[in-house]
């Protein structure tokens, strides 16, 4: 029987993942051997449980307990699911809920670089990349176009942050991905090193006069290539660009000089698969 718990009472601390902890806090102060993050919306969840992510507790209309989130209680076995009317959830998340439904899952462990780039010949790095509507993005692309894992350097924005998750639409589940250095000193130098014994000849997109064409064939005969895009303001580090075998200027017109991280990246993943 589904564990159904109807909200009377907002303090309970039961609810703090949903309400009261930052992401930060979600990552650290619960269970900080693992953590938790929260998947939003129907699909989400699903995407996300199908991707072997443990649901710990659902938070959902009262509506959508025999529609939308049905099939997810199904599989959810004795959880709590809280519940109540969307005027009331609304009131007490100070937001409308993505198609109704928030569940706390448990962040997976991530493998090492190592473990996830042994079959990989096409990677994203992201570097200092913050914007969590970017980060989702980018997922999206990297799963739409075939990209075999990504990377995140220490400083970037959490691919499990919410709206990161929600903006991917859960690709953050289907493609591979892991961190590429602990500490904020580890990028680039000691990723560097890492990415080039692995076999990967290293791509920098940067706006330099010294580049080659994204559609360059010698660049697309590489077996292995690490995509590596920079952060939204001022792009790839210098020490980062010096010491990519490669880097590649996408063509403008119109006075335009640069595209969003996220656009960018997707022609960059585009063009570099096939």
């Amino acid at each position: 029987m589904p564990n159904i718990i109807e909200i009377t009472d907002f303090s309970d601390p039961a609810l703090d993942v949903y309400v009261r902890l930052t992401g930060s806090q979600l990552r650290n102060r619960l269970e900080p051997e693992k953590g938790i993050f929260i998947a939003e919306s129907p699909t989400v969840i699903e995407v996300a449980m199908q991707g072997g992510c443990e649901p710990i507790s659902l938070l959902t209309e009262e509506r959508l307990i025999n529609g939308a989130v049905a099939g997810i209680i199904e599989k959810c076995g004795d959880i709590p699911i809280y519940t109540a009317d969307r005027e009331l959830l609304t009131r007490m998340t100070g937001f409308e809920l993505t198609r109704g439904a928030l569940c706390a899952m448990r962040r997976p462990t991530l493998p090492s670089v190592e473990e996830l780039l042994k079959d990989a010949r096409r990677v994203a790095v992201l570097e200092e990349v913050a914007d969590s509507t970017n980060i989702g993005a980018l997922f999206r692309s990297a799963a739409a176009l075939g990209i075999d894992a990504v990377l995140v350097t220490p400083t970037c924005c959490d691919p499990l942050c919410r709206r990161a998750v929600r903006v991917s639409m859960g690709t953050v589940f289907l493609v591979p991905w892991t961190k590429i250095g602990e500490k904020p000193e580890d990028w680039p130098k000691v990723g560097m090193e890492q990415l080039h014994n692995l076999g990967f000849k290293t791509v920098a997109m940067a706006l330099t006069d010294k580049t080659v064409d994204i559609d360059d064939s010698t660049l697309k005969a590489e077996e292995k290539l690490a995509i590596i895009l920079g952060t939204e303001g001022t792009g790839l580090k210098k020490d980062t660009i010096d010491g990519c075998d490669y880097t590649v200027k996408i063509p403008m017109k119109h006075g335009v000089d640069s595209l969003n991280v996220a656009a960018a990246g997707a022609i960059a993943f585009y063009e570099l698969t096939k």
